[in-house]
């Protein structure tokens, strides 16, 4: 299945497959001591949905639609996350180094049109950012860094793409092109690309997914040894010096966010095991396939005790009690990594797992997201809960949405860096 932070990452987890993938005022704030729970004086939290654009997972929900289709789908789904009593939309505008809006340095998407490059007569994440805004919703605007095309041919990338221009900084992998992160220009690159975004539009924030290097193919090499041999002098190894470039992207990105515009926050949505026990003492008590230290490059524990990013979500795309990566046990595992450092923990929730006849019997339960809220609530670390996704918001296979609402969204609240 195709994937993003949400979009859906098929992943070994012991031996199981796991789907891993404003307006500060009226709307929002006039209810903001109100809602459900007690875990701040001033109660504020964060309520978000992710809507996913690549290969039209949430929206739209087909190329090609005229101008006014999109549109009218897209406000549908802001007025959804009204309705819902979110405060939060965490839009996609960057699925695969194209751009949903107009960027000087990269085609338009190819999810709008079909074609990647055409125009589509008018500007998505433009109109997001006021839309929302319009609603007292936060816009974070969700980009892909390194995510080239959801296949391997160049040649059906239109001749102006970057990656035409420059192919020594594209490798294929798993099915899929990714711009290489050993390569300083592509570094420099990708945030460029990004940060036109914060210039141009009164976003509330930057949000990146859980793809650095990407997720492991069994039997496929990432070909980057020519520039580990250039670049990779002082390292121990080659996961060292790769850890150290996707460090590098963060770190850079943050510091350029905060000379732009200083209120933006940077936020990142990892998968949810950092390391296993196993591995590393310091890790969580899971036994999950995949690591994002190990396997990923992404040292997301650095992130935050470095005080890089402002906020992170990690996916923790499992029900209570799940024997690899327990719910019950991840979130009070990165309760105690946020604790002190300022940064703000949300929970990435897999909405699109309830209700599923593919997913095991807890998520068949319509009560199951709501005792995730409901766990998560005893740790005061957890300033709120994303759902993937948007279109789950909407259809809510099995009403364990609507329960989840009912039970702990009573009325609006503000974000937590409004309240």
């Amino acid at each position: 299945m195709a994937a993003t932070a949400g979009a859906l990452t098929s992943l070994a987890v012991a031996g199981e497959a796991v789907a891993a993938t404003a307006a500060n005022g009226a709307a929002a704030g006039a209810e903001g001591a109100a809602g459900s729970g007690g875990r701040h004086s001033t109660h504020t939290e964060l309520r978000g949905m992710w809507l996913a654009t690549v290969v039209n997972r949430d929206w739209p929900s087909k190329p090609g639609l005229p101008a006014a289709e999109q549109r009218a789908e897209l406000l549908k789904f802001l007025d959804t996350a009204v309705d819902r009593k979110l405060n939060t939309v965490v839009f996609q505008v960057r699925p695969t180094a194209d751009a949903l809006w107009p960027s000087p340095f990269e085609p338009w998407a190819e999810c709008l049109t079909g074609v990647q490059g055409k125009d589509p007569g008018w500007d998505p994440l433009g109109t997001a950012v006021k839309e929302a805004h319009k609603r007292g919703l936060e816009l974070h605007a969700w980009f892909n860094p390194y995510r080239v095309a959801n296949h391997t041919d160049p040649s059906r990338l239109i001749p102006s793409h970057p990656a035409r221009k420059h192919p020594d900084w594209v490798l294929p992998y798993g099915g899929k092109l990714y711009y290489n992160p050993g390569i300083p220009e592509v570094r420099k690159f990708v945030q460029d690309a990004m940060l036109d975004a914060v210039r141009r539009y009164d976003i509330d924030a930057v949000h990146w997914d859980d793809y650095f290097y990407p997720y492991p193919v069994a039997g496929q090499v990432f070909e980057d040894d020519a520039q580990y041999a250039k670049y990779g002098a002082g390292f121990p190894d080659k996961a060292s010096w790769r850890r150290d470039n996707t460090d590098r992207l963060v770190r850079e990105t943050a510091e350029r966010i905060k000379k732009i515009k200083k209120h933006v926050a940077f936020g990142i949505s990892p998968f949810g095991v950092w390391r296993n026990i196993a591995t590393d003492p310091t890790g969580s008590d899971t036994k999950a396939g995949v690591q994002t230290y190990d396997d990923l490059y992404a040292d997301t524990r650095k992130w935050v005790k470095e005080g890089w990013i402002d906020y992170i979500t990690p996916q923790i795309y499992w029900n209570i009690g799940f024997a690899a990566a327990d719910y019950a046990k991840l979130v009070p595992w990165w309760s105690e990594v946020v604790k002190g450092t300022g940064v703000d923990l949300y929970i990435g929730e897999a909405l699109y797992k309830a209700g599923d006849p593919a997913q095991p019997a807890p998520w068949q339960d319509v009560a199951e997201v709501s005792r995730h809220l409901t766990f998560a609530k005893q740790y005061p670390e957890v300033r709120g809960h994303c759902y993937f996704s948007a279109l789950e918001c909407v259809n809510d296979k099995n009403g364990a949405f609507a329960r989840a609402v009912a039970d702990h969204y009573k009325s609006r609240v503000r974000p937590p860096r409004q309240g």
